[in-house]
């Protein structure tokens, strides 16, 4: 048995490391909303809370610029992606973990290799196949290939957690003559809710934050996501950069994240934990 001022010790410094980890998370955020406040010469203040904070940076965001549009166009990219990649990694996830087939192991270790690829390496054939699918400019580009980065991702985690499901439950459905959309839909998505959760959130996070395929498959203000937005308002001036504007369009996109991850933190913790232990 451990001493009990060893274990006091312990918890001070696990006390210790989260508190550094959470002021190294939490400060450019708080930067971030600072600077958003500050304009001229103020955004060279380096004092945390502005003398005479204003809103005038984000006025400038949604009146000189569509963000409001890029706002929406980053949601309805990143929606459909969740969902498409839930739908589809869900029997993926049930074909590959319950179904014993020849060539399965082979076909996992292909799934994890297409997400081993760069962005970059598969650019030109995304490319050639969005023109060819005449999706360029248009928002249907950015949901079919983000999905080339989100479904390898929510196949390979939703495989494990579909492993760890009791055998009992297929053979009670068989017994009961359910089919497989029934016996994943009715029986094993309850069951896998929290980890649809954690997972659709990590995929949402990663469609949100795409940038290389939204500036190159997007060309019109009226159909830029967030990323490229934010990008191109730092490249509207050439003399004097629009940094509160800049920092206010960050703060407007973290926001949504920050919202989501609170409220469901239950549930991806649920979900994050329940793949680590053997049920």
């Amino acid at each position: 048995m451990m001493p009990r001022s060893s274990t006091r010790g312990a918890r001070v410094l696990v006390a210790a490391a989260s508190v550094a980890v959470m002021i190294v998370s939490v400060f450019p955020l708080l930067v971030a909303i600072s600077s958003s406040l500050k304009t001229g010469d103020g955004l060279f203040d380096p004092a945390l809370w502005p003398a005479a904070p204003t809103l005038e940076n984000y006025r400038h965001l949604f009146h000189e610029h569509p963000f409001g549009r890029n706002l929406l166009n980053s949601l309805l990219v990143s929606g459909s992606v969740v969902a498409v990649s839930l739908v589809l990694s869900l029997m993926a996830a049930w074909s590959l973990g319950r179904v014993d087939f020849r060539g399965r192991a082979l076909l996992l270790m292909c799934i994890l290799a297409a997400s081993m690829f760069p962005q970059v390496a598969v650019l030109s054939g995304m490319f050639e196949l969005v023109r060819v699918l005449g999706l360029y400019d248009r928002l249907g580009a950015l949901m079919l290939s983000d999905l080339m980065l989100t479904l390898p991702f929510t196949v390979w985690v939703l495989v494990t957690f579909m492993r760890q499901l009791p055998r009992e439950l297929e053979e009670a459905a068989a017994m009961d003559g359910l089919g497989p959309l029934t016996l994943v839909f009715r029986i094993f998505l309850p069951l896998l809710w929290p980890a649809l959760v954690a997972t659709g959130l990590l995929a949402f996070i990663a469609a949100w934050n795409e940038f290389l395929f939204a500036l190159t498959f997007t060309l019109s203000p009226e159909t830029r996501t967030v990323p490229v937005a934010i990008a191109l308002i730092s490249a509207s001036s050439a003399f004097e950069l629009p940094w509160g504007a800049i920092m206010a369009a960050s703060v407007v996109v973290t926001l949504p994240l920050v919202g989501l991850v609170l409220l469901l933190q239950r549930h991806i913790v649920s979900g994050l934990t329940q793949g680590a232990v053997k049920g």
